[in-house]
Parts: C-alpha cells; structure tokens; sequence
C-alpha cells in the first residue's frame, strides 16, 4: 500500500500544474506579444493552406464548377489516386529521380570535397569553378541544358556526329528511354556543388592528429579514411543526403522547363504532375489529395532530418 501511494504521489508530481502553467504564462504575457505577429503570419502563410488543402481533397472540383460548389466525395480522390495507372507511373519516376540525383550528386560532391581538401596550386581557382553550377539560376540552366540537348542545334548532337560516333544527332529529352536519365545527368550537375560544400566543411572537423597517430600506426591510405575519417563525416552525411532527398523529391523546375512532364509522361514526377493536375486541368481535388500524400511524406523525411540534427547536437554537447 505504501509502494502504490508513493507511486501515485510520484506520478502526480510529474504531472504539470495547469494553474502554474497559465501563471507563467500571464506573468511573461509581454514576451509572448513579441512574437504573436511571427504566429500570425505562419497561421496565415502556412497554417491555412495546408488545413485548406487537406479539406478540399475531399471534394470534387470539376473543370466547370465553381469552388464554392464543390462537391464532397470522402476519400475517391485518394482511391482513384492509388489505383490509377498515372500514378504508379510517376511514382516510379520520382523514384528514380530523388534516388539517382541524391545518391550520385553526394557520391560525386563527396569525391570533389576529399580532392580539393589536399593542397595544390590553382586549389581556389577549382573550388570557384566548381561552385558555378549551384549558383546559376535554375531557370537559366535548365533552358541552356535544354539547347545542349536539341536534337537539330544542340553541342552534345553536333559532337557526336562530328566524331562519328552517331549517324544523328539522338533524341535525349524527346525520347521516352533517355529523358528521365537525361533530366537526371542536369540535376546532379546543379546539385553536386552542395553536397561538395557541406562535405568540404566536415572534413574541417576530422582531427589531424587521429589520421597523424593512424598513419604511423602503419594504416594506408584507404584504411585512415574508413576507419578515421568517414566516422566523423557519418553525421554530416547523414544531413546531406536527407537535405538532397528532400530538395529532389520536391524538385519542379527542371522537368517542367525540359520536358514539361513528357513525352507520355515519362518525365512526369509529382511535383510537376500535382502542377498540371491543379493548373493544367482544374482538378484542385485530386490535385490536393496528391499535395497531402507528397506533405505526408516530406514530413517522414524531415522527421528523419530533425532527428539526425538533435544527435549532432547531443553529441556535440556531450564533447
């Protein structure tokens, strides 16, 4: 009996006072004021579209038909999504897309990083250039990719046909095989300068004196960066490769600018198959049940990224 009060006695003790609470809260009511237009504005700005967004998945928006008289269906829109074709289709695009671009883009940023972290002449010089891509507007590059790509005036077609190396100059974002990987190869080209820099910073991190103690420990070359090195670039990876993921996933510019989601929706994913289904065809219901599932799954994935930053905070506080 006395184990069971104690337990009751501890459990309410944990417990929080409401009436405290709401004292601390009116005793710091100024503090809060500061900060209630920052709320506001997100209620405004983020809070309602998605609340706006969620309900109007639920209702049928006909091309004809006014908003206002929309009409309820519960959960069609989400049935008809999943057993369409179309979306399985584009489902495996952006697949293909966010895992191709991200796990390449960080794989080829990572290589660059690890080469300009050693000293040579021109060192600056390289890093500049490399950085060019990342910072040219994505409108910009994708329609400069766009020509390099033209089947009749493109560099890429007159060189190879020059070489010999083709009859003709090939079809890369107008062919249903080769636009996807095409979109891809620009992708990574824009993406692998970021994933360069974040592991160029990490690499800053690594202690001099563990790989000094390594190497006279008579370790190699390979031998220091798996068991030195990459330990302490786990961390740092880990939030580049969700940051990439996240940017591609909800990538638009590039294959809308390209291919606009063709030919035959071969380079359809869903950012730019959701912009279609809404501003395309007017069919905002489908269009927002789309827009929850893509929400449902940034939010898995910013999950994991809040996650992997509370670690490294953790640690970095227990160092």
């Amino acid at each position: 009996m006395t184990i069971l009060t104690g337990k009751a006695e501890a459990h309410r003790r944990l417990q929080p006072d409401r009436s405290a609470v709401l004292r601390n809260i009116w005793e710091h009511r100024a503090d809060y004021a500061y900060v209630l237009p920052a709320i506001a504005v997100m209620l405004i700005v983020i809070a309602y579209p998605i609340y706006y967004t969620i309900e109007l998945s639920f209702f049928n928006t006909p091309p004809g038909l006014q908003l206002r008289d929309k009409i309820f269906v519960g959960f069609d829109n989400y049935a008809a999504i999943l057993t369409s074709a179309v979306f399985w289709k584009v489902t495996s695009n952006t697949l293909i897309w966010t895992l191709g671009s991200t796990l390449v883009s960080f794989v080829l940023g990572f290589a660059c990083a690890l080469a300009l972290h050693r000293d040579f002449v021109g060192r600056g010089i390289l890093r500049a250039i490399l950085i060019i891509p990342w910072v040219i507007s994505a409108v910009a590059a994708s329609y400069i990719w766009k020509w390099i790509y033209h089947s009749d005036f493109g560099i890429i077609g007159a060189v190879l046909v020059g070489l010999g190396w083709a009859d003709r100059p090939p079809n890369f974002i107008d062919s249903v095989s080769t636009v996807l990987p095409s979109l891809i190869v620009v992708n990574i080209w824009r993406e692998f300068p970021f994933a360069m820099i974040m592991m160029m910073a990490g690499l800053q991190t690594v202690p001099d004196q563990l790989l000094r103690a390594a190497k006279v420990d008579g370790a190699n070359a390979w031998q220091r960066f798996w068991h030195v090195t990459f330990p302490h670039l786990r961390n740092v990876s880990t939030v580049t490769i969700l940051l990439l993921a996240v940017a591609n996933f909800n990538s638009f510019i590039i294959p809308w600018i390209m291919t606009g989601g063709g030919p035959s929706n071969a380079s359809h994913i869903w950012i730019t198959h959701i912009y279609e289904l809404a501003f395309g065809r007017q069919r905002w219901g489908v269009a927002s049940a789309y827009s929850v599932l893509l929400f449902l799954i940034l939010m898995s994935l910013g999950y994991f990224y809040v996650r992997a930053l509370s670690g490294n905070e953790q640690r970095g506080g227990s160092e």
